[in-house]
């Protein structure tokens, strides 16, 4: 319990100096540790210096848009990356996922909204999503320690976003289970709107490339059509 009172740290990369100011005020007062850049190439340095419990990205800055800083830090790092866009369409939701962001929110946003969206992530990078799990889960050659955070296969660990490990432990802990997009955005306690666009679908991507399944033909994550996903019982032969 201390250390999901303890303040959350976040870099916001915002070249909007005012709203900038404006949102590190209100989240400050409701303590979050803000750290301020308002160009690109501050804010990657800042997050690789400061390694803050989230990063608030803008997607529209001067010179290196949000996209490419996205892609830049996450070849770095798992920090979990919240997408701030200028609009809602799903396109721009989904181009921001498919380049690395955990999740999104659209300007003009609730500050109330971002606050949750912040401790939720911050939550879910500290391990204090769910109940700590001792025991390890084990699926074929794949294990997964819940405590930890750590997945492996064939004894390399994989390098998950802290939103693609929920998932996954989600999915191999129910192992032979179809499980609908909407519930698997209540296991990983992610936004609701999620379960109504294509936001799991592309974290269902990168696990997918991550684990090494094939797109085209998948044996360990399936899609079962108009429903949702399955991690295959006879995933235990990937050895």
């Amino acid at each position: 319990m201390a250390a999901e009172r303890s303040a959350a740290s976040i870099v916001y990369i915002e070249d909007d100096e005012k709203l900038a100011r404006l949102t590190a005020r209100y989240l400050e007062s409701h303590n979050v540790r803000v750290t301020v850049a308002t160009d690109a190439r501050e804010g990657i340095a800042c997050v690789l210096r400061e390694r803050p419990d989230v990063v608030l990205l803008d997607l529209m800055l001067p010179e290196i848009d949000g996209y490419e800083v996205c892609q830049k830090l996450r070849a770095r790092v798992d920090t979990p990356i919240i997408m701030v866009t200028a609009r809602g369409e799903e396109a721009d939701r989904v181009m921001g996922l498919e380049g690395g962001a955990d999740d999104y929110i659209a300007k003009p946003f609730s500050a109330r909204e971002l606050l949750a969206r912040i401790r939720a992530q911050a939550r879910r990078a500290r391990g204090l999503s769910g109940p700590a799990a001792e025991r390890l889960l084990v699926v074929g050659a794949l294990t997964i320690a819940p405590a930890a955070r750590r997945a492996t296969l064939d004894g390399v660990e994989l390098s998950l976003t802290t939103y693609e490990f929920d998932l996954l432990h989600a999915l191999a802990g129910r192992a032979g289970r179809v499980l609908t997009r909407e519930q698997l955005v209540d296991l990983v306690r992610g936004s609701a709107d999620e379960a109504f666009d294509r936001s799991i679908d592309v974290h269902i991507s990168h696990l997918r490339k991550k684990l090494g399944d094939d797109p085209r033909s998948p044996r360990i994550i399936k899609t079962v059509r108009g429903i949702g996903y399955v991690f295959a019982i006879d995933a235990t032969d990937l050895a």
